[in-house]
């Protein structure tokens, strides 16, 4: 343990004297515990950066997902807690040089997640396996009392919605189906009376359906068997050799022998060469007559127009209406190719809990990821002014005047005592890099830069080699579009009733930078009426020199700069020596002009 190490962050500019614990057992922990722990034990809570992120916003909520699981593992095996398991994502794509730091640690970046609001993935927890529409209504009934459901869901071979059956399609069946023909008009497969009579096939293929005839109760003699006995019929009779036998010389498809009556050598081998299926049961023919329909597929009864179906990505906000106006229990949800997924009902709208997530690198609403208005915000880690978010409860508050946010991840590590890895200590030390210019940014305070050394350190990293290849990454912007350049490091401030957005582009090339003047300019209006913005900064920065240009797009941005800055600007630009830092040395100059 490095002389760094051994003291923990008080939360100050300086260090405290406070010892930490030198012993690594305690940070190991019985991964089977934690197996142990079942997943509806375990709360989500998402760590995520500011739209347009950069690299300390990526890196330090991968980081801080990394040191939180860490902490909540080891309380679920010190204190036998429920497990919390957190997951960084991400409100942007990725600039180069994030990129860059990404492809140079071999690691992944988070997922990136388009609105904060609940989706109806997120709290429907009905997973009732589909059945498939060839299945009996019998079985079906037997599977809705076994799962306490009083609808399925009918899929395909490839599991894409065909229908829905309900308890309430099952009691039509029995109290409007009186054709005698149903069977053959169903299709009903031969598997299905089996075992709606519980039989035995002595005879036939079972995977056969009815496809013609009706179904016939043969109790009477001969010639009045003959009489209503026709080609492709299904008949129930007993244990009358003659009847059998008249059954099939009338070429019945399939003949029901009742009473566990036994079925002759002869019967078989002439049911067999007539291509007849038949079926013995221990049931009376008045128990097999009133069980014959519940052998009937649920697709012949199942609803399958003017389904209510929903996207499992769909969000809670705009379904919420639709569920209330239906009167039905539950709702289809299906993936985005339309699979099925399961069922949600309007108690899972009772039952839901917020999103909850932690933000790091910001606390501006305009800055946060869209819907996150709709969530629980659990904790804010931050190194920027207090912003203009807002929670339903007291929360968790770290923020610092540091030059990064990586920085404090860092010093929770150490307070915490947990281990940074090499790939942790590499993303925080390359965030640490970003923010501060390697130090050159009037923000860097000492703190960042002990940091920045131990986690190198830890990384095996030369900084300055580091530095040089993330910046050369993040300054090749010639196949960038406006979009991109301009969005690749872009915050939202407002002051009163202003709004203004502020980008910055740091670039090592001087040349580059001149010519990315010209070509930005005219984009920059279009731009600020995207953004409703009352104005729109482009900071170009020049790591080197220390300097920044900056163009605008806004009727008092003009006004404003020179004010602030004492700087008239000549054709919509001005050079701003010796600023290279929004947070600390461009934005404390707009609020101020605007607050005046």
């Amino acid at each position: 343990m490095g002389k760094l190490d051994q003291y923990c962050f008080d939360g100050t500019n300086a260090l405290s004297l406070k010892k930490l614990p030198t012993d690594s057992k305690k940070d190991q922990v019985d991964k089977e515990t934690i197996l142990a722990k079942t997943e509806k034990n375990q709360e989500k809570i998402f760590v995520i950066g500011h739209k347009n992120p950069d690299t300390d916003s990526i890196c330090s909520a991968m980081a801080l997902a990394d040191l939180k699981n860490k902490i909540s593992a080891r309380q679920v095996a010190d204190e036998h807690a429920d497990r919390v398991v957190y997951k960084a994502v991400r409100a942007g794509h990725l600039n180069q040089e994030t990129r860059y730091v990404m492809k140079a640690f071999d690691v992944t970046a988070p997922t990136y997640m388009r609105d904060a609001r609940t989706q109806i993935k997120d709290i429907f927890d009905d997973k009732t396996q589909s059945v498939s529409g060839n299945i009996s209504l019998r079985q079906a009934w037997k599977t809705m009392r076994a799962v306490k459901k009083a609808t399925l869901a009918i899929t395909d071979s490839k599991g894409h919605l065909e229908g829905l059956i309900s308890t309430g399609d099952i009691a039509k069946s029995y109290m409007a189906v009186f054709d005698n023909c149903i069977l053959a008009q169903a299709h009903t497969p031969y598997v299905n009376i089996i075992d709606t009579v519980e039989g035995e096939l002595l005879a036939g293929d079972a995977k056969q359906c009815v496809t013609s005839g009706k179904v016939v109760i043969s109790t009477a003699n001969t010639e009045i068997i003959k009489a209503h006995i026709d080609a492709g019929d299904v008949v129930i009779l007993g244990n009358r050799y003659e009847a059998q036998l008249c059954a099939l010389e009338q070429h019945a498809s399939v003949i029901i022998v009742c009473d566990g009556a036994p079925v002759s050598r002869t019967i078989r081998k002439i049911a067999g060469d007539n291509g007849c299926a038949v079926i013995s049961t221990a049931y009376d023919t008045y128990a097999v007559a009133r069980l014959i329909n519940q052998s009937l597929p649920v697709s012949y009864f199942m609803t399958k127009e003017n389904l209510v179906v929903f996207k499992e990505n769909s969000y809670v906000d705009d379904i919420k209406d639709i569920m209330m106006k239906e009167r039905i229990r539950d709702f289809p949800v299906v993936t985005e190719d339309d699979c099925y997924a399961g069922m949600i009902s309007r108690r899972n709208l009772i039952d839901m809990n917020k999103k909850k997530f932690i933000l790091v690198d910001h606390n501006e609403a305009d800055q946060a990821i869209n819907g996150i208005e709709e969530t629980e915000i659990v904790e804010i880690i931050d190194h920027h002014k207090l912003g203009t978010i807002e929670t339903i409860k007291p929360v968790n508050v770290r923020n610092q005047p540091v030059g990064c946010t990586a920085t404090i991840i860092y010093q929770m590590y150490i307070e915490n005592d947990i281990e940074i890895s090499k790939t942790v200590a590499g993303l925080l030390c390359s965030a640490i890099i970003s923010d501060t210019l390697l130090f050159r940014s009037p923000t860097c305070t000492p703190l960042d830069e002990l940091a920045a050394e131990k986690l190198a350190e830890i990384a095996g990293l030369d900084m300055e080699a580091h530095a040089v290849a993330m910046f050369d990454a993040g300054s090749d912007l010639k196949s960038k579009t406006n979009e991109e350049i301009l969005y690749q490091d872009f915050k939202k401030f407002k002051s009163g009733d202003t709004t203004f957005g502020v980008g910055q582009v740091t670039s090592m090339n001087a040349e580059e930078l001149k010519k990315l003047k010209d070509k930005m300019k005219p984009f920059l209006e279009s731009a600020r009426t995207k953004e409703n913005v009352d104005m729109l900064f482009l900071l170009l920065t020049d790591i080197l020199s220390e300097n920044s240009y900056v163009i605008y797009a806004g009727a008092e941005a003009e006004n404003i700069l020179s004010q602030g800055f004492n700087q008239m600007p000549v054709d919509g630009e001005a050079l701003l020596e010796g600023v290279v830092s929004r947070k600390k040395q461009f934005v404390p100059v707009m609020m101020g002009m605007l607050m005046a």
